[in-house]
């Protein structure tokens, strides 16, 4: 019977890019993975922060080619989303490249006060700040740009939010505006508009009624977000093209208007059959907004986007030990796992996320077809599914088994309430961030221990 190795090369092609097996084990961007599961133990989140970089620069190069190739006047600028993770390591990395900011809630500014205080950015960073805005929020907002973070750019998410800031923002203290459209949802969708932004047939008179003769007030930025992300379908080419004649039916009336804000929505590799032409897909926004704008005799805007997922997910994976081996069945075999996917890995529970799964050792062993078990007592906790096929294959092996769920990094930690408690009482796993040196070295650094039972107690009220 062919090798677990052979059975993968075979269905899938492997290895891959950031893959490769050495002496019968998993090495993940170079990465020698049994040996950190030596040092550190199972379960073990990881963050491997080069991939940030990688993906930022890739973007930003995919944008520059396409305007260049497309004779685009606009220019082209990266924000990340923040609540894909707002960790420290996460946010600095990200920054190394040149970029900018997008916020969706009100601590995402003192956040970003400190990073300034601290030198990593200067008040002349651009903030795109979305999402329906608490009283706390548009404080934060209003006291920054006295300040002199005189780009933060506040995008309504209604008409009211207005009203707060033409009261509280200073005469001398110029605010550059963006408004978000209400957009409309997918085809199957269970709603006809998004909870977020303002009406379309709104906008228009909106901005004659409040915004253009206030001096305090610029209308820079059109905002939308199409919520199953950038995808080739005849349903969001559509949707661009309607936001974009917006624009500019805007721009006219309006000479401020510059930039048009296509959210994020940037697909990671969340499978090894995974087949999306990000070259393709960027030429084309490009190519499309010009051509709309040339058929409204309007100058192309500046491009921002707000790639979350897309920057973080591919960079961290968590690794686990197979407890046990349950054959409840004829049919049915169990791997337990050291640790839970309710608890750990979030999506996969409530969105049926499916992440690039791996066995980290035993490559030479035959395969099986196993369903894998999380340690809570919840009957939800289970992975039995591929993105590419109704199963899931593992070695057949009496020996120690470990393995690895990988492009983990967008959303997880902080769903899970990092540092908080969990299903079961099951401890958050130690998390190490990995970094890589000049002379091409690793430099670990253990961000968080797994949680201990001390910890807990005290959340609970049990200690103080």
């Amino acid at each position: 019977m062919q090798s677990y190795q052979e059975f993968l090369d075979l269905s899938v092609g492997f290895p891959q890019e950031g893959f490769e097996i050495i002496e019968d084990e998993l090495f993940f961007n170079d990465l020698n993975l049994m040996e950190m599961i030596e040092t550190y133990g199972t379960p073990l989140r990881f963050t491997y922060l080069p991939i940030i970089s990688k993906k930022i620069q890739q973007a930003k190069l995919m944008f520059q080619q396409a305007i260049v190739k497309n004779n685009y006047r606009g220019s082209y600028k990266y924000c990340y989303c923040t609540k894909s993770s707002h960790f420290k390591h996460i946010v600095e990395e990200a920054l190394r490249n040149d970029i900018h900011l997008e916020t969706s809630s009100a601590f995402d500014m003192p956040m970003i006060d400190t990073l300034e205080k601290k030198g990593v950015v200067t008040k002349d960073i651009t903030v795109i700040c979305n999402g329906f805005k608490t009283f706390q929020y548009k404080q934060y907002i209003i006291d920054m740009l006295h300040d002199g973070y005189k780009n933060i750019i506040p995008v309504l998410d209604n008409k009211e939010e207005f009203n707060i800031f033409d009261d509280e923002i200073e005469m001398d203290t110029p605010c550059n505006l963006g408004i978000r459209i209400a957009a409309e949802e997918q085809p199957d969708s269970q709603f006809y508009t998004s909870r977020l932004g303002i009406r379309q047939e709104d906008i228009i008179d909106f901005y004659y009624n409040k915004i253009e003769k206030n001096p305090n007030f610029k209308l820079k930025l059109l905002h939308f977000f199409i919520n199953s992300g950038i995808s080739d379908t005849p349903y969001y080419w559509n949707e661009l093209e309607k936001y974009v004649t917006l624009y500019c039916k805007l721009k006219k009336i309006n000479p401020d208007l510059d930039t048009l804000d296509i959210g994020g929505g940037m697909p990671f590799k969340d499978s090894l059959v995974f087949d999306f032409d990000y070259e393709y897909m960027v030429n084309e926004i490009v190519s499309r907004i010009k051509e709309i704008c040339a058929e409204n005799d309007t100058i192309e805007p500046d491009i921002i986007t707000e790639f979350g997922k897309y920057t973080v997910a591919e960079a961290s994976g968590i690794l686990y030990k197979v407890l046990g081996r349950k054959q409840q069945n004829d049919r049915e075999r169990w791997l337990m796992l050291d640790g839970s996917f309710i608890t750990n890995l979030p999506d996969v529970w409530a969105l049926n996320q499916k992440y690039i799964l791996l066995p980290i050792n035993n490559w030479d062993s035959e395969y099986e077809r196993v369903n894998l078990g999380g340690i809570t007592c919840d009957g939800q906790d289970y992975y039995n599914q591929e993105a590419h096929m109704n199963s899931v294959f593992m070695p057949k092996t009496r020996k120690v088994q470990y393995l690895g769920f990988f492009n983990t990094g967008a959303y997880q930690e902080v769903l899970s309430g990092y540092g908080g408690i969990h299903h079961c009482l099951l401890p958050s796993p130690k998390h190490v961030i990995i970094r890589r040196n000049r002379d091409e070295t690793f430099n670990f650094e253990v961000f968080g221990e797994e949680q201990n039972s001390k910890q807990v107690l005290k959340i609970l009220g049990y200690t103080t």
